[in-house]
């Protein structure tokens, strides 16, 4: 079916304008952990969109691993929040927010008083990451959870979850990709534990399993989504035997669960491994409801095929970076802009709006007028 990526598509209880996601990507331009104007005019630039995924946004204090990420654990930050989703929602589109616990993944420096890295080992994550105090620093050893800390970290998710609902997002989707929290539980190399949560590949996905069915009976399955990423090696994740093993239970499991989707990505366009056919033809067999797929996607031709395929979604991400119009340049044809990698995470010369809000539409007019002089 030709330019099936155009035509409206159903999500659960929602009917989407088009098949077309907006992918999650961290922008860092959330000043003290909490959302701003910047930020919804961001997004409401981008509403056209079937689906807006938002940047990793955290559960609580404790999973603020990096520079200016956005949260979601208090009354101001939901409040914010819901400037963005009524925004976009105003402009005809749909947002899940994305619930990132970074874990193991972190510096104390980009941490709040109080807060500290956590995560299912004491095992730390190769490499460096920014924070605007001393530059980039070395990632510490976090401190493993207790037993009884899992439980309250699923409950942070649960908070968190209605939290979304009260700030007006369409609903929320778990990230168990990237090495972060969730993903940590599921590898071996970074789960090393000797309780219920760790060991056997059963083990390993527990808290993935459980965090997602807590979520879902809070809000709703048909507002829960998951985002994983077989294969990945993205923050130190190492490979192990039982990868297929595992997200095939896992894809079986999240099935009985009924969550809405499941996104699946595959950072093989960014030099990653790319993950197998052989592996999403399990997940796709093992879990029916919605799957979206994500990872190098440009062209209408590549979208189609994938529509016409296993996914049911597409999502881009890059590409929505510096083409706020992504949507009507891909289906007129339209030449796409180059982004500036520079102020994917930093902001420009001339503050936050930089790399950010800035980018124009085809024609070459502003995307959006609102662009206040944010100071690091």
């Amino acid at each position: 079916m030709a330019n099936l990526a155009f035509t409206p598509a159903k999500l659960g209880n929602l009917t989407l304008t088009n098949h077309l996601v907006m992918a999650p990507m961290t922008r860092s331009r959330a000043l003290g952990n909490v959302p701003n104007e910047l930020m919804a005019e961001y997004y409401r630039q981008r509403a056209t969109a079937g689906l807006i995924i938002t940047e990793g946004t955290s559960p609580s204090a404790d999973g603020l691993g990096y520079a200016r990420i956005p949260g979601l654990f208090n009354q101001e930050q939901a409040t914010n929040w819901q400037r963005v989703t009524e925004t976009v929602h105003h402009h005809g589109g749909h947002i899940f927010v994305q619930l990132m616990h970074a874990g193991r993944v972190f510096h104390a420096l980009n941490l709040p008083a109080g807060a500290e890295g956590v995560a299912p080992s004491a095992v730390a994550a190769a490499g460096q990451m920014w924070t605007d105090q001393q530059q980039m620093q070395d990632q510490p050893t976090p401190r493993a959870l207790t037993t009884e800390e899992v439980a309250k970290v699923r409950d942070e998710f649960v908070r968190s979850a209605k939290l979304a609902l009260e700030a007006g997002f369409d609903g929320v989707e778990l990230h168990g990709a990237n090495g972060y929290l969730l993903e940590a539980f599921l590898n071996p190399a970074s789960n090393q534990r000797t309780d219920q949560y760790g060991g056997s590949v059963q083990n390993r996905a527990r808290f993935v399993l459980e965090v997602a069915q807590a979520v879902a009976d809070a809000i709703g399955k048909e507002r829960t989504g998951i985002r994983l990423s077989p294969w990945g090696v993205f923050n130190d994740m190492a490979t192990y035997p039982e990868i297929d093993e595992t997200y095939a239970y896992l894809a079986e499991e999240l099935q009985k669960i009924g969550l809405v989707y499941l996104h699946l990505v595959d950072h093989a366009s960014m030099g990653a491994p790319a993950v197998p056919a052989a592996t999403v033809d399990i997940i796709r067999a093992k879990f029916t409801n919605t799957l979206i797929l994500s990872g190098g996607y440009t062209t209408v031709a590549q979208i189609d095929a994938a529509l016409n395929g296993r996914a049911d979604l597409v999502a881009l991400g890059r590409p929505f970076i510096s083409n706020p119009d992504l949507v009507e340049r891909l289906e007129k044809g339209l030449p796409l802009a180059e982004s500036d990698q520079a102020t994917y995470y930093a902001p420009g010369p001339n503050g936050f709006a930089d790399g950010y809000t800035d980018y124009p539409t085809a024609d070459g007019q502003p995307a959006g007028s609102f662009a206040p002089d944010y100071v690091a």
